[in-house]
This record gives C-alpha cells, sequence and structure tokens, in this order.
C-alpha cells in the first residue's frame, strides 16, 4: 500500500525562521528544522505569510529546496490587520481552511503551531479540534542544551489518539467533582434527577442568564442556588455574594425598597438611604425565591434591571447599576399565573430560558437512603454526638419513608427534621427500633388529613367501592381498633351493648370476621406494628 503523503501547513515565523548568510544554518528555525528529520519525510509545505514578509519566507522555501529536495513549499500571503485579534485570525484561518482542497485519501494533514501569534496557535487548534482542518498538530522545539543537532525536537500532537485519555480524564474528574458540589456530597441515584444536575452543572459554568428552579416546597431551591454560587466561586466566575430574599416575605412598598433600595427622604420614615438587595448582589447572585410573589410593579422594575444592568431606586433621579446574575426560584405554575394576570409575561420570558424542575422527595425515593446517611452525619453534628442507626432500625425506616404511605409533602425539610428529631432522641447516641417506631408515629400524625378517613391508604383503589354507609362505619371501626391494644379490647368497645345480650360473647372474633371482609387485620391498623 504506497503512503500517505505528509502535508503541513503552518506560518512563517516572523523572528525565528528569520536568517540571512551561512550564520543562518548554525539557528534553529521551527519551519526549516520541519524538514531537517531524515526520519521524517514532508512531502509539502502550506506557508502562510504576512505579504510584508514574501522575501523571508521565498528564502525559507530556498533554504527548504536545498536540505529537502523532496518538500515542495507553497506560500500563502495573508493580510492581518491585527495578528493578536481573535476573531479576526479566526475568520481568516477558517476561510483558509474552508477554501483548500483537502484530499484524504492521498494525503495526511499536520498543523504546525511553533510558529505565528499565540491568537493563532489557539486559532489552530480550535479548527483542528473541531475537524474544521482535518489534521493532527505538530510542534518543533530547540535542541537541548549542548545538542548540536540544529533540527531539535518534533511532537505531533493527534487530538484523537487515545494517548490524550488522561487529559479527558482530567476533564471528567472535574466535572465529576463538580456534580458531587451541586449535590452536596449526596450520591443520589435517581437517573432524571443525575440528568438535570448534569445539564445545570453546564449551564451554570457556561452561562450567565438567568436560572429559574422549580419545584415543590422542601425540592431543595435554596440549597442548590447556594451550590451554584459556590461552584461559580470556585471557578472565579463570581467575586460577589449570594444574596437570597424569599419574596413571599416582602410585601407592599417594602418590596420595592427592599429589592432596589431608596434614597433617603423618598417616603416617609426614610430618614437613611439603602442599597437594596440588587446592589449588595453586584458581581455575584442574587436569588429571589418565590418569584412569582412579587407585585407586577416590582416585576417590571426587575426585568429592566435583568435586562439593562441598572435601576432606579425608590425615590431616586438617576440609575444605579449592578452586574448580578439572577437565581429565580418558584413552587407555582407561573405559565398559569401569567394567564391569570398575577405575573409578567415578559418577565418569564426572560427568566425562562434555563428552566430546571426539581421533583420533590415523594418523586426522588430512590434518594432517600444516601440522603439518609448524609443528613445522619450532620445531624450528629449538630447534637454535638457521634450518632449511628442499627440495622434494624434503619431497614425499618427506610422501607416506610420509601413506601407509598410516605407522602413527604414538605420533602427535604420534612426529611431532615425527621433524621434530625431521632439523632436527638437516640440514647446513648444509637438510634433504636423504638425511636424510630416513635418518629413514624409522629410523622403519621402530622400527615393525617383531619378530613381524610385514611380508608384510601388501607385499602388503595377498592375504598372507592365502598357504599357511604359501609365507608363512615369501617372508619370509625379502624379508628377504635387503633386506639386499643388488643383485639379483645377493641371488640368490647364495639360491641358494649349487643355483647350484654348474648351468653357467650366472642367479641374478637366478630372483629376478626368484621375486618376480613374488607382484607384487613387487626395487627396491620395498630400504630407500632409488632415486631
Amino acid at each position: 500500500m504506497d503512503r500517505l503523503a505528509t502535508v503541513v501547513i503552518g506560518f512563517y515565523g516572523t523572528t525565528l525562521d528569520r536568517g540571512r548568510g551561512a550564520a543562518r544554518w548554525e539557528r534553529w528555525r521551527p519551519t526549516v528544522a520541519l524538514c531537517q528529520h531524515p526520519d521524517r519525510i514532508i512531502d509539502r509545505l502550506e506557508l502562510i505569510h504576512p505579504p510584508r514578509e514574501a522575501a523571508g519566507a521565498a528564502q525559507v522555501a530556498a533554504d527548504i529546496a536545498q536540505i529537502s529536495p523532496e518538500t515542495t513549499v507553497r506560500l500563502h500571503p495573508l493580510a492581518l490587520a491585527d495578528p493578536w485579534d481573535f476573531e479576526q485570525v479566526f475568520a481568516a484561518l477558517h476561510d483558509f481552511a474552508r477554501a483548500y482542497a483537502f484530499d484524504l485519501d492521498a494525503e495526511r494533514y499536520l498543523v504546525h503551531i511553533t510558529t505565528g501569534t499565540h491568537v493563532a496557535q489557539i486559532c489552530w487548534f480550535l479548527l483542528a479540534e473541531s475537524r474544521h482542518l482535518p489534521a493532527a498538530l505538530i510542534q518543533t522545539s530547540p535542541p537541548r542544551h549542548g545538542d548540536r543537532d540544529v533540527a531539535g525536537q518534533v511532537q505531533i500532537i493527534d487530538l484523537d489518539l487515545s494517548r490524550y485519555d488522561a487529559l479527558a480524564r482530567r476533564f471528567e474528574a472535574e466535572h465529576a467533582e463538580s456534580l458531587a458540589f451541586l449535590k452536596d456530597g449526596v450520591d443520589t441515584r435517581d437517573p432524571a434527577f443525575n440528568r438535570l444536575i448534569a445539564e445545570l452543572e453546564r449551564v451554570a459554568l457556561r452561562s450567565r442568564e438567568p436560572i429559574l428552579l422549580q419545584g415543590p416546597t422542601g425540592a431543595g431551591k435554596s440549597r442548590l442556588a447556594r451550590r451554584i454560587h459556590a461552584l461559580k466561586a470556585q471557578r472565579r466566575q463570581v467575586r460577589g455574594e449570594l444574596i437570597e430574599v424569599n419574596c413571599a416575605t416582602i410585601r407592599g412598598d417594602a418590596a420595592a425598597s427592599t429589592l432596589f433600595g431608596h434614597v433617603r427622604g423618598a417616603y416617609t420614615g426614610a430618614t437613611h438611604a439603602r442599597a437594596g438587595l440588587l446592589r449588595a448582589a453586584d458581581g455575584g447572585l442574587l436569588f429571589l425565591d418565590e418569584i412569582g410573589e412579587l407585585g407586577l410593579e416590582e416585576q417590571a422594575m426587575l426585568l429592566t434591571a435583568i435586562e439593562q444592568r441598572r435601576f432606579l431606586p425608590v425615590g431616586a433621579d438617576a440609575p444605579v447599576e449592578s452586574e448580578f446574575q439572577l437565581i429565580a426560584g418558584s413552587n407555582r405554575d407561573l405559565a398559569a399565573a401569567v394567564r391569570a394576570g398575577r405575573f409578567r409575561e415578559d418577565l418569564l420570558a426572560r427568566i425562562d430560558l434555563w428552566t430546571f424542575h426539581l421533583p420533590g422527595l415523594a418523586e426522588r425515593r430512590a434518594d432517600i437512603e444516601p440522603n439518609l446517611d448524609v443528613e445522619l452525619r450532620r445531624a450528629g453534628e449538630r447534637v454535638g454526638r457521634h450518632v449511628t442507626l442499627n440495622r434494624e432500625a434503619r431497614d425499618r425506616f427506610l422501607a416506610f419513608a420509601t413506601s407509598p404511605a410516605a407522602p413527604w409533602p414538605a420533602g427535604f425539610r420534612e426529611l431532615n427534621a425527621a433524621i434530625l428529631r431521632m439523632a436527638t432522641l437516640a440514647p446513648g447516641g444509637r438510634i433504636d427500633v423504638a425511636t424510630v417506631d416513635a418518629e413514624l408515629a409522629r410523622l403519621r400524625r402530622s400527615w393525617r388529613d383531619p378530613e381524610d378517613d385514611g380508608l384510601a391508604t388501607l385499602l388503595g383503589p377498592a375504598a372507592d367501592d365502598l357504599d357511604p354507609f359501609d365507608r363512615v362505619q369501617l372508619a370509625h371501626v379502624v379508628a377504635v381498633c387503633r386506639r386499643q391494644p388488643s383485639l379483645s379490647a377493641a371488640g368490647r368497645v364495639l360491641f358494649a351493648v349487643s355483647r350484654t345480650r348474648r351468653t357467650a360473647p366472642n367479641d374478637a372474633d366478630r372483629l376478626r370476621k368484621y375486618l376480613q371482609r374488607f382484607g384487613l387485620s387487626f395487627d396491620a391498623l395498630r400504630p407500632d406494628p409488632p415486631r
């Protein structure tokens, strides 16, 4: 098989390649050195040069003809008004690549990155990495100290070669660290949530546009906003602070003053000027949680501040400036709020570029176990002692926490509170089954709707098939059973009148048979199931 011809594309080095007289052969000249390696044949050299350096480029071509007559040198004058202007250089080299007649079946291409400005070197790399130039990179370097061979060293950098997997692994490791950081060290298992965090990490590090975090109360919007700010601060992408405000806590006249500040005398009682939170967020991030609670007037002022980076404090005649990135949070459907006239459509359009819907804890049951481990450690730090959870107690808590019987309406806040309570009450710092059972009973009581008879949880869809009469009766029976210590005791309460007319009452058997009609047992109704 015939070998592919080797073609090198590069700049004439206006400083390093220059040379006159016999002394030039004693100097390392990178473009000439390309052709001084006997084991590396260059079939053609495409030499780009400024028009005013035509004589120097021609001298290099003549010298290469002497030392490597098999090399054809083609000169390409390229006028650049400013060789340090990135946009101009990239456009010129991009045009060169588009116009070049590449023949990949017959030729192999290398781009010489040693000569030219640093801007040109970067542009060569970008064009090769994006495959606009179907070429590897070739780098030459001068001979080591004491080496008399002026050809120096040469290295080919193929961006597709597996030898650079180590570099890719570094980026992958950094990416993994960023994801773990955003997840606050929790090894989450929910695939949809992990995909969301991966996309959010890319957006957070590549964009300064507003980010909208939507999700139910307790989904972790505030914590995630803090992690985004900390991650950007680590990468030196922000210099300012994270300013947080829950918009539901500021209403009326105070809202505009809190957010945008006011001048002295702006209204009665304004004895001092106030900078406002938008100015405090200059150079950093502003997290407006529950942004849907803002009034329409404040929404209009916020839109101006986002788009123009300037706004008018209350009572001011001149605008002030603030460079901040907005992260907005909402547990409401803002599109529905727009239709209802409670939220500005233009503001939603501006903050809806990057919207992430955070699922609640009930939608991420696979992540309860890894969160349990992390929150148990944090709870131990809060109570000031090492707290553990024995295997039986752990299994008991997780079986309930991950089941449909646990709705977790307040999300992660509720889970964290449950773990903190158990850590506080744990005898000797070890959470046992009794501590878990007490917490589960507490959670059940807190979740019970006064108007909910609980039968839907017990019976599932079968509860909808009950007649209202049977439903009321069964709900009363269940409530009595849950208050009594035994089946017999519950039977005595429920059949207190009819049992006096029987010579041999068997209240427990009557109650057992009644419950069996609905597929229930007494033990299943007790708040603390037997162990």
